[in-house]
């Protein structure tokens, strides 16, 4: 659909200036006709107040139709009725505000309701929030993050909405694209490239955004239209997981393949935070550290790849961050005084940076570069923060500048990432090095490709870069343990010739370069010892692993328990917290989490219910804090047998997980 004849973007005027949200939505519907086709930003850059006015003209007129192009539709969780209701319920109100507005179309999609009028196609989905939708899985389009906007440029594109900062300056007012400089400029870039007509850019001020500079701020002139409401929710914050002894595990192994002067890339999610904790810990006890790493690492294969590919002292030269996603970690990282490493968009002043010739402290430069950010309220402070004081630290900017090394920028981005150790994590990974990061083999979307295969293709292409992926070697499946390293799976993310590093809680398998047999082995040495047997066997019957091999003993002890008394000493001293940068629960949620995920454990399979209906029959001893804990659960004066029978639940749980 190309743009409505009555409209044309013209630089020279300023954008028309509205504070009513669904005056806003009819002025775009009378100027660009009943057929809108949107682009909106992934994650925190979406404003959900004008797509769901949009969203309602559409709906409510047949003769209308719209189609949404964007990624990572952030929605609350959505708490099932009963015990999870009652403790989710306070909870997501207190994190996410009582005005928080949720995608209206991500909540149609979960419903299976939504209207044949609106298409709405995003090239990552919130993880896990739209399996088995219908209209959703259909819709999905997979693409490199990085190609994105080519492939949008060729839709007819007539609207883009954004939440933007703004500012007034001495020379006029400013806007900062501030959380998502990811795709906006590289699809308008595009779009002219192609000839194509631009779009109608409409900019929604959000007050609490971080205004950010650099790359991220645009001229007045930029937008056709501002919506500025008086009112604004709550800027969406991912609550804060915990984070336990097999993350940890994998965080220690991983945080010894940074190497010091390198670059970094994290992801999000509770083996991130791990990763860090553990880079923490790596600067501030290295002794402990080494500790841990050793007790985990009884044959030395860790240290081993770290002493060729990483480090084991603490960081000197620092770190210099090149990630898509701009989260938390960073935050951390950079207080620590690990995040530091500074770079240019000048070749010269890389060249001189790197040989040792110039002084960081006289050019400026930036530490950390990100195309999008989401996180924390405290993340979201730390960057305006950090922009007023040190306006060249941070550079958020378009996705290309940070995905890839091709184009006009490639001997320089090749420099900044010099030592560049990309961590990524993946769900499932095979003997052979594949792995198996966004769907599953029936073809259902868990989350999308976004910008993994990115970074994987981009280690490769640098002569000191590593692919690193994350992995848990065992999950929880029907309440039976399984294990994630498979002989194969009917889905592929990365394929087994990108082979690189795999890190799962028992260890590092280097597979770059290696046989298919050498591969086997490396991956089979960081497997969960209860599958061990059954996939060398898999192995041997596909002609891929020598009949002679036997498994040694060392690989033998891969098991939790093995886990739990390795890390004890650290978990004692305090130095492994379930959560490891504070948490959003207060003190009498942290006592019911657990006792609730048990409960939920034990359910899930009739074993499980059988100890559920011993426990309810002995509860055990009282613990202290119960209490409180049966007031916050509404559950301390229950009514109806319903009532009663929960309270017992969780009595039991709150005893069992004391």
């Amino acid at each position: 659909m190309r743009a409505a004849p009555g409209f044309c973007h013209d630089p020279r005027m300023p954008p028309a200036r509205l504070t009513d949200t669904a005056a806003c939505a009819q002025l775009i519907a009378d100027r660009l006709g009943p057929h809108l086709c949107v682009a909106a930003p992934l994650g925190l850059g979406k404003p959900h107040g004008l797509l769901n006015a949009l969203y309602r003209l559409t709906v409510a007129d047949p003769a209308r139709a719209l189609t949404l192009y964007t990624a990572l539709s952030l929605m609350r969780p959505r708490p099932a009725p009963g015990l999870e209701q009652r403790f989710l319920a306070p909870f997501l109100e207190r994190h996410f505000g009582a005005d928080f507005e949720d995608p209206a179309y991500a909540l149609a999609e979960q419903r299976h309701a939504l209207p044949a009028n609106v298409a709405v196609h995003e090239f990552y989905l919130l993880s896990g929030a739209l399996l088995h939708a219908p209209r959703a899985q259909r819709d999905y389009i997979s693409q490199n993050y990085t190609h994105v906007a080519r492939d949008l440029a060729a839709q007819d594109v007539n609207l883009l909405v954004q939440l933007v900062a703004r500012r007034e300056t001495p020379e006029g007012v400013r806007y900062s694209l501030s959380c998502n400089p990811d795709l906006t400029l590289d699809f308008l870039a595009q779009c002219e490239r192609a000839g194509k007509p631009r779009p109608m850019c409409v900019a929604v001020v959000h007050p609490d955004l971080p205004y950010m500079s650099g790359h991220a701020e645009v001229a007045e002139r930029f937008f056709d239209m501002e919506l500025a409401p008086p009112q604004s929710p709550r800027l969406f914050t991912l609550p804060r997981t915990p984070v336990g002894l097999a993350e940890y595990a994998i965080g220690l192994h991983a945080s010894s393949l940074v190497r010091d002067g390198g670059c970094l890339q994290i992801g999000i999610g509770a083996l991130s935070d791990a990763l860090v904790k553990c880079l923490l810990l790596r600067q501030q006890d290295n002794t402990a550290w080494r500790d841990g790493l050793r007790a985990l690492d009884g044959e030395s294969p860790t240290f081993e790849l770290a002493r060729r590919i990483g480090g084991l002292e603490p960081f000197e030269a620092g770190v210099y961050g090149a990630s898509e996603m701009v989260m938390d970690g960073f935050m951390h990282l950079a207080r620590a005084g690990i995040l530091k490493r500074r770079s240019w968009d000048n070749l010269a002043l890389e060249k001189a940076a790197a040989a040792g010739r110039l002084n960081p402290a006289t050019p400026g430069g930036h530490y950390l570069r990100g195309a999008f950010f989401l996180g924390s309220r405290e993340l979201y402070a730390w960057l305006g923060a950090t922009e007023a004081t040190d306006p060249d630290a941070i550079d958020m900017c378009p996705v290309s500048n940070v995905n890839q090394l091709y184009g006009d920028h490639q001997s320089l981005a090749a420099l900044q990432r010099r030592g560049a150790r990309f961590f990524n994590t993946c769900m499932m990974a095979t003997l052979l090095g594949a792995a198996v990061s966004d769907a599953l083999e029936d073809g259902q979307v868990v989350s999308g490709v976004g910008g993994q295969y990115n970074f994987v293709a981009m280690a490769h292409e640098l002569d000191d870069g590593r692919s690193i992926l994350l992995l848990r070697a065992t999950r929880k499946e029907g309440g039976e343990v399984r294990t994630n390293i498979r002989w194969d799976y009917g889905h592929t993310t990365i394929p087994r010739h990108l082979r690189d590093v795999v890190v799962t809680e028992y260890g590092a398998a280097d597979l770059r370069g290696k046989s298919d047999s050498e591969c086997i082995e490396a991956m089979l040495s960081i497997c969960d010892a209860r599958f061990l047997d059954a996939l060398a066997a898999e192995a041997k019957a596909n002609g891929k692993l020598a009949p002679g091999f036997s498994i040694p003993d060392a690989w033998r002890r891969h098991r939790p328990e093995c886990l739990a008394e390795a890390l004890a000493p650290l978990r004692r001293a305090g130095m492994l917290p379930t959560f490891p940068f504070g948490s959003d629960f207060d003190q009498v949620e942290q006592q019911l989490l657990p006792a609730l995920s048990w409960l939920k454990e034990q359910g899930a399979t009739w074993r499980g219910r059988l100890m559920l209906a011993k426990a309810l029959a002995r509860p055990g001893e009282v613990v202290a804090g119960e209490a409180v804990a049966l007031e916050r659960m509404q559950l301390a004066r229950p009514r109806g047998f319903g009532e009663r029978l929960q309270q017992r639940l969780v009595l039991a749980a709150l005893r069992r997980c004391a």
